[in-house]
């Protein structure tokens, strides 16, 4: 409760003006009450599916329980504890206001995890477990880190490592991981490990949905000899807006002109009419874009 209550005065005493105060303090408040919201899904996903079969996590979270299983301590105590030698070092490598968006992040989520102690739902299908487990707590730890918290752990011991020696972070995630599952296996049984796996693969993979956001679109790249037409069909018809560039064909040295547009996927195949109307030649790329913001789109902020 300090460490809320000295980040919040720390962000309110830097704002001026009582319009910008007030609005300050709002999103202040959203930002404490998101990584709390957060905290709570992350720690029930943990305890209700995971823990209660038996399952691990990788990072320092998996550690933890490792920790849990064999000593019976609370997850969250141990969770808090690891992370003490680690609030030193980013307090010396990268300053305070890193530290206490650490030391936030590792109390809420272990204050959380030691108040859901007890919540499990026991089941003989661990591939459920390990799923419905990796999701849940991927949604939690997914908000705490989008609204602005840090959990610690291997995050500091990675990016420490990447200073000193160069390793890349993926490098050491992956080794510590690899590691947490290892002992996993030698302790409680190669199945057990396995299924662990699933959950910090879905894990892994909702909290890069969480952080990069859900509102996929398509960035499409369009080479043609109508870009005039077809861009204006776009603003006309799907009522978008799109960049032309200037280019140079390689082999050719002819000038083209290279329309850029972005559409969300269920405009991409009206989009591909209106190119395929104007010019059946023209040459289209189509790429993934995970998160689009500004005008069209969700807005910043």
């Amino acid at each position: 409760m300090l460490v809320f209550y000295a980040m919040i005065k720390e962000e309110v005493g830097n704002t001026n003006g009582r319009h910008g105060l007030w609005r300050d303090n709002v999103r202040t408040i959203s930002t404490y009450l998101g990584i709390a919201a957060g905290s709570f899904i992350f720690a029930f996903g943990l305890n209700y599916f995971i823990i209660a079969n038996g399952l691990a996590e990788g990072g320092f979270t998996g550690i933890a329980l490792i920790i849990h299983y064999l000593a019976g301590w609370p997850v969250g105590t141990v969770l808090f504890l690891l992370n003490l030698p680690l609030f030193f070092i980013g307090w010396k490598m990268w300053g305070k206001t890193f530290v206490l968006k650490t030391i936030l992040g590792v109390a809420a989520v272990s204050v959380a995890l030691d108040l859901t102690q007890g919540f499990g739902l026991k089941t003989h299908d661990l591939l459920l477990a390990a799923l419905y487990g990796g999701v849940l707590s991927g949604v939690g730890l997914g908000l705490v880190l989008r609204f602005g918290a840090t959990t610690g752990g291997v995050d500091i011991i990675a990016r420490w490592i990447n200073e000193k020696s160069g390793i890349s972070m993926g490098k050491i995630y992956f080794l510590f991981d690899l590691f947490v599952l290892s002992m996993v296996a030698f302790l409680f049984g190669l199945e057990k490990a396995l299924y662990t796996l699933v959950a910090v693969g879905v894990f892994s993979q909702v909290i890069d949905r969480i952080i990069e956001g859900f509102d996929e679109a398509k960035a499409v790249i369009i080479i043609s000899q109508a870009v005039p037409q077809i861009s204006q069909a776009i603003i006309k018809e799907l009522d978008r807006g799109a960049t032309i560039l200037k280019g140079q064909g390689a082999y050719t040295g002819q000038d083209k002109d290279v329309l850029y547009v972005v559409v969300s996927r269920y405009q991409l195949l009206r989009l591909k009419n209106i190119v395929q109307e104007a010019d059946p030649r023209a040459f289209v790329i189509v790429n993934d874009v995970r998160e689009v913001l500004g005008e069209g789109f969700r807005r910043p902020g």
